[in-house]
Order: C-alpha cells, then structure tokens, then sequence
C-alpha cells in the first residue's frame, strides 16, 4: 500500500556522493541519508524518479529542480533529494551532469528499499530496467510528516510532480 498525506515517511538509508566544491570531478565515499533522522526538523522536498539518465527525467523533470532551487528555499525548504533506483554513483554522475551541484542530494535506491516502503514502485523489467523501480512522485516531508504528495499518472510524463506544481503547495 502506498503512502499518503499525513503518513510518517518511511524511514530508510538511502547513499549519495556529496559534491566537492573544491574537485568537482572527485569521486568520493558515499554518504548515508537516513530518512528519519535527517528530515528530523526539516522541511524536505523527495522526488522519486524511475531512472537517472532517463529522457524525461533529464529533460522536464530534474532540470526544473535545479532551476527552482532558490524558489523553493525562499519557501522554507531545508533540503531537495532526488532519488532514483540506480546506485549512488549513478546518481552522483547524472547531478555533475545536471549541474546540481550540493543543491540536491542526488540519492541512490539501488535495493529499492524506499520504493517498497513507500509502496511508489514500478516493474520496468520489460524495458530491462528492473522490477522495482520507483514511480515518478513528488513529496513535501514536514519534520517526517509527508504534507503534500503527486504521483505521476503517467511516469513517462510530468503534469503533477514538477516544481512549478511543489512550490504550488508549499
């Protein structure tokens, strides 16, 4: 079953390459994002998309993140994830390559833990991209408490889950 308004965010570990300012190119350890403990106090923005690379997450989707940043801190976000079901060295590629810098922690479900328990899943197996992919969502996590949360109708698609629509509802 799948979450929804007014649910505690399921607490996971998710991994990410933080951003080196000073060797952008680096390639550090990975960090770990407990769900719980790091959105503890915080207003955070998680967008789940099915796959780092992917047309309509590099082209609609991320990019207007990036864009919005400042918009959405103004707002009184105190950290934008995104998070994808490939590893965290994908994740970190794709941020350099979406020069997201450290605005966005750009987080890896590679076990697809946050997919199983947010219940915001996809089987893309069939275009051999797995079978548990997250779907295309958007969520507001107000001091663990989720807010406000899209999900794409179509993942293929960005209608409801775009930042245009979260600084809407923030």
């Amino acid at each position: 079953m799948a979450i929804k308004e007014g649910d505690t965010f399921p607490q996971v570990q998710l991994k990410y390459i933080p951003f080196d300012a000073a060797d952008p190119n680096a390639c550090k350890s990975p960090q770990i994002l407990n769900t719980k403990n790091d959105f503890a106090g915080k207003k955070v923005v998680v967008v789940g998309v099915p796959g780092a690379f992917s047309p309509t997450c590099s082209i609609q989707h991320l990019p207007a993140y990036v864009s919005k940043i400042k918009e959405l801190k103004a707002k009184g976000v105190d950290l934008v994830v995104c998070v994808s079901g490939n590893d965290f060295f994908v994740m970190s590629a794709w941020g350099k390559s979406e020069n997201v810098k450290d605005d966005i922690i750009m987080a890896g479900d590679a076990n697809g833990d946050l997919g199983r328990a947010t219940g915001l899943t996809l089987d893309l197996a069939k275009m051999g991209m797995g079978s548990v992919r997250l779907t295309r969502f958007a969520a507001i996590v107000d001091n663990g408490k989720v807010t406000h949360l899209a999900v794409e109708p179509d993942p293929t698609d960005v209608t409801v889950t775009g930042a245009d629509n979260i600084l809407s509802a923030l």
